[in-house]
C-alpha cells in the first residue's frame, strides 16, 4: 500500500464533500443536493474503478476511510431506528383523531402491505417465467459455493420450528433485548410491544382522562426530541449518499453484472412493474401518481443508495406527513409496520423469483397452478417479521425456500449481483409502505388533499 496514493484519494473525496457543503451554504434545495451527491458518487466511483484493479490495496484502504462518512451515516440512522419505531407507534395511538378508527386503519395498512406483497410475488413469478430464468444457467464459483454454505448453516439454525413456533418468535419476551436488534424479528417485536402500550393508553384515556393526558404530553415531548435527532441526522444525507454510492460503484464487479445481466434485467423489470402497480393503486384512489412520484423520489433515491428500509424510516415518515399530507398517526403506523411486514421487494419479488428459478433443479414444474398458488401464499405468510435492515431478503428467501422444500444453497448463486438488485428491492419496500399510508389516509378521510396537490415541496 502506498500511503501517498491513499492520501490523494482521500483528498479528492474531501474536495467533493466540500462541493456538497458549498451547495448547502448556498441554500440549494435538499432534493437537488441529494441527486447531486448521487451523481458525484457514481462519477467518482467509476473514476476509481477505471484507476485501480479489482482488489487493489490502495483502493480498499481508501474505501475504508470513505466508510467513515458512508457507513457512519448508516449507523447513525440505525441508531435512531428502534427508538423511532417505538415512539412512532405509541405516538400514532395518541395522535389518532378518532380512536374507533384504530381497527380500520390497522386492517387497511396491514391488508395493503401483505396484499401488495402477494401481488409482488405473482409479478416475480411472471418475470422469471418471461425471461426463462433457471438456476442451472448460472455458473457456480467459489464465492457462490461459500455463500450457499452460509445460507444452509443459517437455515439449519432455523430448522425444527413449525409455523406456530415461528409466529411465537415474533413476540417480545424481553423487549429491552429486542431494542438491541439482536434477533431477526426484533423490529416487529418492538412494534408489537409499542402496540400493546398504545392500546393500554386508549383504555386509560377512557377511564382516567387526566392520566392519559399527562402520558400523551410525555410521549409528545419524547417524540419531538427523537424527531429533532432525526432532523439532525438527515441533514447529513447528501454526504452519506455520496460516500455510499462512490463505494458501491468503485467495488462493483461489472464483469459479473454483464454475465448475469439477464437476471439483473428480469429483477428490475419486476420491480418497475410493481412500482407501476403502486402508481395505479394511487390513481384508482383518486390521487395523481405523478405528484406522488415527484415528492417521494428523494426518499426512494436514498433507499436505493443505502439498501436499508429501516435507515429510510425517518425520511419515510417525514415525507408522508410534510409532503404527502398523510396524518401523523397513519404515517407512523405505515412506516413502522412496513419495516417488518409485507416488504414488496425483499419479501415478495425476490423469494418468489428464487423459488421459480430453483424448482426445476429438483424436478418441479414451477408454472403449475398448484405450485404458483402455494408459493404466493407462502410468500405472503412469510412476509411477517422480515427485518428492514441488511439481510432481510436473505431471511425471507430462507423461509420461503425451506417451506417449499427447495435447496437453499442455490440462493447463493446471485451473490455477485446481490447488492445491485438489493438497491431496487429496498426502494420498492419503501414505496410500498408509503403507498399503504397514503391510501389508508385517503380512505379514512384523514388526508390533507391540499398539501398533497401542492407544488410547493417543503425542504428539510
Amino acid at each position: 500500500m502506498d500511503i501517498w496514493v491513499v492520501l490523494v484519494n482521500l483528498l479528492m473525496f474531501l474536495v467533493l464533500i466540500g462541493v456538497l457543503i458549498h451547495l448547502q451554504k448556498k441554500k440549494i434545495s435538499f432534493s437537488k443536493r441529494v441527486f447531486t451527491a448521487l451523481g458525484l458518487g457514481i462519477v467518482f466511483g467509476l473514476f476509481l474503478q477505471w484507476l485501480y484493479d479489482a482488489g487493489d490495496e490502495n483502493l480498499l484502504q481508501s474505501i475504508e476511510w470513505y466508510n467513515i462518512v458512508g457507513s457512519g451515516y448508516i449507523k447513525l440512522l440505525q441508531m435512531i431506528v428502534m427508538p423511532l419505531v417505538f415512539v412512532s407507534i405509541i405516538s400514532a395511538f395518541t395522535k389518532l383523531k378518532q380512536s374507533h378508527n384504530l381497527g380500520k386503519i390497522s386492517v387497511l395498512i396491514l391488508g395493503l402491505l401483505v396484499g401488495t406483497t402477494a401481488v409482488a410475488a405473482a409479478v416475480g413469478i411472471a418475470a422469471t417465467a418471461a425471461f426463462d430464468l433457471e438456476a442451472i444457467q448460472i455458473d457456480q464459483g467459489d464465492s457462490e459455493a461459500a455463500r450457499g454454505v452460509q445460507l444452509e448453516e443459517r437455515a439449519a439454525a432455523m430448522e425444527g420450528q413449525s409455523y406456530p413456533q415461528k409466529i411465537i418468535e415474533l413476540l417480545p419476551a424481553n423487549p429491552f433485548y429486542d431494542f438491541t436488534g439482536q434477533r431477526a424479528t426484533s423490529t416487529i417485536a418492538i412494534v408489537i410491544f409499542a402496540t400493546f402500550i398504545g392500546i393500554a393508553y386508549l383504555g386509560v384515556q377512557r377511564k382516567e382522562p387526566d392520566g392519559a393526558s399527562m402520558f400523551k404530553r410525555i410521549v409528545d415531548s419524547i417524540y419531538a426530541v427523537v424527531m429533532r435527532v432525526v432532523t439532525l441526522v438527515l441533514r447529513l444525507t447528501p454526504f452519506g449518499v455520496f460516500a455510499i454510492m462512490a463505494k458501491t460503484v468503485a467495488l462493483s464487479d461489472f464483469d459479473a453484472i454483464l454475465k448475469l445481466g439477464k437476471f439483473v434485467g428480469a429483477s428490475y423489470v419486476a420491480l418497475l412493474i410493481m412500482l407501476a402497480i403502486h402508481l395505479l393503486m394511487l390513481t384508482l384512489s383518486g390521487l395523481n401518481p405523478m405528484t406522488y412520484l415527484k415528492k417521494v423520489l428523494p426518499v426512494l433515491t436514498f433507499a436505493f443508495t443505502s439498501r436499508s428500509s429501516a435507515g429510510t424510516l425517518p425520511l419515510n415518515i417525514q415525507t408522508q406527513t410534510k409532503k404527502l399530507g398523510v396524518s401523523e398517526g397513519i404515517a407512523n403506523f405505515s412506516g413502522s409496520f412496513g419495516l417488518s411486514i409485507g416488504q414488496n421487494g425483499c419479501a415478495g419479488i425476490y423469494p418468489a423469483m428464487l423459488a421459480v428459478m430453483i424448482a426445476p433443479t429438483v424436478g418441479i414444474d414451477p408454472l403449475t397452478p398448484s405450485f404458483i398458488l402455494t408459493l404466493i401464499l407462502v410468500v405472503a405468510i412469510s412476509s411477517f417479521g422480515v427485518a428492514g435492515v441488511g439481510g432481510g431478503a436473505t431471511f425471507a428467501a430462507i423461509l420461503v425456500l425451506s417451506a417449499m422444500d427447495l435447496p437453499i444453497a442455490l440462493a447463493g448463486l446471485l451473490i455477485s449481483v446481490e447488492p445491485l438488485i438489493d438497491m431496487g428491492r429496498t426502494a420498492l419496500n419503501v414505496s410500498g409502505a408509503m403507498t399503504s399510508g397514503l391510501i389508508t389516509s385517503k380512505v379514512t378521510g384523514e388526508l390533507d388533499t391540499a398539501l398533497y396537490q401542492s407544488n410547493d415541496i417543503p425542504e428539510e
